[in-house]
């Protein structure tokens, strides 16, 4: 008895919330992301449209192309692992 190829995965990466504290992110496998925007400042100010327009060009790996950000899943959820992040211009608060 032989085994059926898996047809492609049909589930897209989304982002599926923008709040006041950060943006959600659903992979296409199906796993929930959360990036606040202490550690990810690149969403906080842009548009809407601009943090929807996200790639998963691998699996784990997310693009933002109008941002020109690269993140991968371990980023996202260990963030504190990598403090050298890329420098964002924040104004303090």
């Amino acid at each position: 008895m032989s085994s059926l190829v898996p047809g492609k995965n049909t589930s897209e990466t989304e982002v599926t919330h923008i709040s006041l504290h950060g943006v959600w992110l659903l992979s296409s496998s199906g796993k929930e992301l959360f990036m606040p925007y202490d550690h990810f400042p690149w969403f906080r100010d842009e548009p809407v449209k601009v943090i929807y327009n996200v790639e998963e060009p691998s699996p784990g790996h997310f693009y933002w192309p109008d941002l020109d950000v690269d993140l991968s899943e371990n980023i996202i959820e260990n963030p504190s692992h990598f403090p050298r992040q890329a420098s964002h211009n924040v104004s303090p608060e």
